[in-house]
């Protein structure tokens, strides 16, 4: 089948699911709220350079897979609710850490310290996002819904992308640094008690779990997928880099919207290739209209244009990976969509600043490289080769 409508289950949206998901918007905003912030502290406050700030930024990506080959083992071993909860307490810490350097007025925070802290944050949050995507949501869900709820599910973190810094922003601008750090941990915390409140049925261990597996981890076939997704989520987080307004991210909150409404009814019977497409179209068009054009309504137009390419892409790529996994490695599939999805758009926020350094006049144009050979990698090789491989 060449295209793809989603069905729509009533009875899916339940408590125990909406909590869930909230959850999951919740604990993406904590963290993605920081995006726009953070390197403002960092030059501002601490005198980093515009390549420390980026690389402060960009090593979030590697932590993302330091905890991945552990996570069937803990989930097996243990309560995977558990698992998630201590991950989602333990990066509340991580986030107070940050607090705790902005009260030592006293002295300049260590660079390393800095890198530590996005490292560790990067790896607790791949932590609770691969446990909480691949297993707790699907959990809660009958097996012919469960299509349906990695697709909804996703769309909360999703909406993150934008709710995140527009409320860090928001109250960056209202109460200063230290009150986004403690807002950024109440909506972690919310997150942890929301999942806390859901009972999950007991499942007994499978036997000889080995400590280091790729399952829940990565799709071994995944690699095609991964790359074209990681091409795209660098530009995109080229863009989302260089955003720093209430507006920008509104309008692309607005874009968001609009991809949901053209999911449902413009793309709803389409060609499967339209969407990907279609989205990277709007890509380009946005960085053509950032590099050609400098009015206000000018980058509210490119900011729409990204939050629909940002959430048509993002949506089929994760029903690709979906497809292409076997039934038994659903959850592999998520967590490897959530790692090329996080590691693209955190390399592309840490890129922004070092090519800020290095090629000020070039970020754009890096983008729109990365956007065109995404496109022809697509057109040209992953469209054709997911429909070779797919399982589903």
């Amino acid at each position: 089948m060449n295209s793809q409508n989603t069905p729509v289950h009533i009875k899916l949206w339940h408590r125990e699911f909406w909590q869930l998901a909230v959850a999951n918007l919740l604990l993406s905003m904590s963290v993605y709220m920081l995006i726009p912030i953070l390197p403002i502290w960092l030059g501002k406050e601490e005198n980093f350079s515009l390549i420390e700030i980026g690389l402060s930024m960009g090593v979030f990506s590697l932590g993302l897979f330091l905890l991945g080959p552990f996570v069937s083992y803990l989930v097996q071993h243990y309560r995977r609710n558990k698992v998630c909860l201590w991950a989602i307490a333990l990066l509340i810490g991580c986030q107070g850490l940050l607090w705790y350097m902005d009260t030592m007025k006293c002295q300049f925070v260590e660079f390393w310290l800095i890198l530590l802290q996005r490292f560790g944050l990067g790896a607790l949050f791949g932590l609770a996002q691969m446990v909480l995507a691949s297993t707790l949501v699907i959990d809660t869900c009958e097996s012919f819904q469960r299509t349906e709820a990695n697709h909804s599910a996703s769309w909360f973190g999703r909406f993150a992308l934008s709710l995140g810094p527009l409320t860090g922003l928001l109250i960056h601008q209202l109460c200063g640094f230290r009150v986004i750090i403690m807002v950024s941990m109440g909506l972690a915390l919310a997150s942890f008690l929301l999942i806390r409140m859901v009972e999950f049925p007991f499942r007994a261990p499978e036997d000889h779990v080995h400590v280091f597996s790729y399952d829940r981890f990565l799709l071994d076939k995944g690699g095609v997928l991964f790359l074209n997704l990681l091409l795209i989520t660098i530009a995109l987080g080229l863009c989302i880099g260089q955003m720093d307004t209430l507006e920008e991210f509104g309008m692309m909150m607005t874009g968001f919207l609009l991809a949901l409404l053209a999911q449902r009814f413009m793309f709803r019977d389409a060609e499967l290739k339209s969407e990907v497409v279609t989205g990277l179209i709007l890509l380009l068009a946005a960085l053509l209209i950032n590099m050609t054009q400098h009015t206000a309504v000018a980058f509210y137009i490119s900011s729409t244009f990204i939050g629909m390419a940002t959430g048509i892409i993002g949506t089929r790529f994760l029903l690709f990976f979906i497809k292409l996994s076997r039934h038994c490695q659903r959850g592999t599939s998520q967590s490897t969509f959530m790692l090329s999805w996080e590691t693209g758009m955190a390399l592309g926020v840490g890129l922004t600043y070092i090519l800020a350094d290095l090629l000020p006049q070039q970020v754009h144009v890096i983008a729109l490289s990365l956007t065109a050979m995404a496109l022809l990698m697509y057109n040209g090789l992953t469209h054709n080769w997911f429909l070779t491989h797919k399982n589903r």
